[in-house]
């Protein structure tokens, strides 16, 4: 891709609908988030390369892949998990499935990948 064309839109873009760059590097980025996660967990891998490192996986109920539309509900409900002080992270501790909020949620799992 061409830079200075790359470039000149962004220019146009922020001049034209009073966007500052601040609000579009922080559009850009969440949508980076959203697409990295939602894709690398819908995806054969079934996992962000961190999950894949420690060797877990994200499957629905059934241990099935999940699809991109449930993989976002995953993610988007993190937040949820965030506010109220982080103890939809905590349940994972304290579920027999070990399941956060978020997969509730969205009815996932992470599982550990059998070899």
């Amino acid at each position: 891709m061409d830079w200075t064309i790359f470039s000149l839109s962004l220019a146009v873009i922020t001049g034209v609908s009073g966007i500052t760059g601040t609000d579009l590097a922080l559009v850009l980025g969440l949508t980076i988030w959203w697409l990295y996660n939602a894709l690398m967990e819908s995806s054969a891998y079934q996992a962000t390369l961190g999950k894949r490192v420690l060797g877990l996986r994200v499957t629905d109920d059934a241990g099935n892949r999940i699809s991109f539309g449930r993989a976002s509900c995953r993610l988007f409900s993190k937040f949820a998990s965030t506010i109220i002080l982080y103890v939809g992270f905590l349940m994972v501790g304290f579920t027999d499935r070990h399941r956060g909020l978020h997969d509730m949620m969205a009815g996932t799992l992470v599982e550990r990948i059998r070899q």
